[in-house]
């Protein structure tokens, strides 16, 4: 008899489900429910489509109805809700949004694919016109015509999140004028602290002014402006609001039929994205999964995993053994002109997590730097003490950022180690790259930490130097030092002359090497202890310390 499976919630999950079951069985009997008229869309396309970048709607739909249902021979119920799951009669009720009707389906397997809900907090004011979230294509049609037809001068966006500063952005191209409040100290909450500050004086320089450290405490009405009221005793007045603040997982659904909850409230599944009940699995936004690097429960709301979840999931309902591994959360962000990257564990999870780690910067050209167009960008690789493993990474650049950071998956994914990276032969050619790929230079670095053949400290541990011992000496030209500035304290030897300079040096003191991304003084080490003397590199450089220390928050 042929499997009647009911796949609950369209999108990314949901319809890959749908699609992957019926390429498995021709026979067997799908209905996929969508409380929505769409049952596959980009969703990390609307900011675009509000920015204009992207100027048709239609192109943001990955399939309609009609297309899906004549391809894959299956019923799709779009504007149809499934408002309860009786798993003691393996029924489940559906409630036609377009008529109000509602009625009772039968089924052997279910697929959850809900999704997660934008947050709204309780705060005074938040329920006026012209506050907006944006999770689907009918809430940026709704900014989207505000934009087009009341041409606000000014915006804020609450939350400095993947939405959040692609939304900047795009209403930026739209002539509205951004400022992002955002409680933590930093934009985009996965990285660690110094590489998000590298985002910082770019938001600036694109006129978008950051509150940084500071939350958002009510929304007031002054005539037709709202009036944002932050916990710092800020007002800012604007003419729009989007709300970037963070989702939830939809559990209502499986709670109410008695599947188990993770403590961050989402569904709980196993390898195979089945939930505590044998005949319903869950995917997507609203599953609590394996985190690849720590093992611990995560949620990640991203296509890429909520795509291969549905495959799973569709796998094992019809019968195939198939294993979700755990999620990297691998990610990329377009903020103006930079591209953002990270794969893994940062290294604020690994803290939290009590896992050892070790972390090493470089700064690398996207391409042969002879070659015209050559962009710089900063990479930190996170990598195991003890074994060399990678455990994450987090790019910050222009060009060639996603071809790295896509390396890096692979390389975490595959259990390689930072030896690994030294010797990985990647593509060359003076438009591409350098004939020592920015991911090798990455490899030589750490695995020269692990080889004894450099003592590194971090941007972060210069305050905790005892000046008394310790002697920073910058290895910069007077030049660079005058463009760039200077690291308070700091004594200028340039490379070049530390030789003959070595003479005047104490060999009881303890000296930091200092230059501009970490090579120089790196050489300069190695002089160094070769000779006698104790020393550390500052990983990273000036570049890594003066962007970890940039500061653009208002008094």
């Amino acid at each position: 008899m042929a499997t009647k499976l009911l796949i609950i919630g369209g999108v990314a999950g949901g319809a890959t489900a749908a699609a992957r079951a019926r390429r498995l069985d021709e026979q067997a009997d799908i209905i996929l429910f969508e409380r929505g008229e769409h049952i596959s869309f980009a969703n990390c396309g609307l900011p675009y489509y509000i920015g204009q970048v992207i100027k048709d709607r239609s192109n943001l739909l990955v399939t309609t109805p009609k297309a899906f249902r004549d391809q894959y021979n299956m019923d799709i119920r779009v504007f149809s809700e499934v408002t309860a799951i009786d798993t003691k009669n393996r029924e489940v009720e559906v409630k036609n949004l377009k008529t109000g009707d509602s009625y009772r389906e039968s089924y052997d397997k279910i697929i959850l694919s809900p999704g997660a809900e934008p947050l709204r907090p309780p705060f005074e004011g938040i329920d006026m016109e012209n506050i907006f979230n944006l999770r689907d294509i009918p809430d940026a049609e709704r900014i989207k015509a505000y934009v087009d037809t009341k041409k606000p001068a000014s915006a804020v966006i609450v939350g400095g999140g993947f939405i959040g500063l692609e939304m900047a952005e795009n209403l930026v191209y739209r002539g509205v004028k951004i400022t992002i409040v955002e409680i933590l100290d930093q934009v985009m909450p996965p990285l660690d602290y110094e590489m998000a500050a590298m985002i910082h004086p770019h938001l600036k320089e694109k006129g978008v002014i950051c509150e940084l450290g500071n939350g958002v405490k009510s929304f007031s009405k002054d005539g037709d402006r709202i009036i944002v009221s932050t916990e710092k005793g800020h007002a800012i007045e604007c003419d729009m609001v989007i709300l970037s603040i963070g989702i939830r997982p939809e559990n209502r659904l499986a709670r109410e039929a008695g599947l188990e909850i993770g403590e961050g409230g989402g569904i709980k599944v196993d390898a195979t994205m089945r939930t505590s009940d044998p005949n319903i699995y869950a995917v997507g936004d609203a599953v609590e999964i394996k985190d690849f690097i720590t093992g611990l429960p995560t949620m990640t709301p991203l296509a890429g995993p909520a795509n291969k979840q549905g495959r799973i999931a569709a796998d094992n309902a019809l019968g195939r053994k198939s294993i979700f591994k755990g999620t990297l959360a691998t990610s990329v962000v377009k903020v103006f002109d930079l591209t953002v990257a990270w794969t893994g564990a940062s290294e604020k999870v690994l803290k939290g997590s009590k896992i050892p780690y070790l972390v090493s910067y470089t700064h690398s050209d996207s391409n042969a730097s002879y070659y015209p167009g050559a962009e710089t960008m900063a990479i930190k690789l996170i990598f195991s003490p003890s074994s060399g493993k990678i455990l994450g990474a987090q790019i910050v650049g222009k060009k060639g950022v996603d071809k790295r950071i896509d390396v890096l998956a692979t390389a975490i994914h595959g259990a390689m180690t930072v030896y690994a990276l030294e010797e990985l032969e990647l593509a060359y050619a003076p438009p591409y790259s350098s004939a020592k790929d920015p991911i090798n230079i990455a490899g030589f670095v750490a695995a020269n930490i692990l080889k004894g053949d450099v003592e590194n400290i971090n941007w972060n541990e210069l305050d905790d130097l005892d000046r008394d011992k310790d002697l920073l000496i910058d290895l910069r030209n007077k030049k660079e030092l005058d463009t760039s500035g200077v690291i308070k304290g700091a004594l200028h030897i340039p490379l070049h002359v530390l030789r003959e300079k070595m003479t005047e040096l104490d060999k009881d003191k303890n000296y930091v090497l200092c230059c501009a991304a970490g090579r120089r003084s790196y050489l300069g080490y190695r002089i160094l202890v070769q000779n006698g003397f104790k020393s550390r590199n500052l990983s990273g450089g000036y570049k890594t310390y003066s962007g970890a220390k940039e500061n653009i928050r208002i008094p």
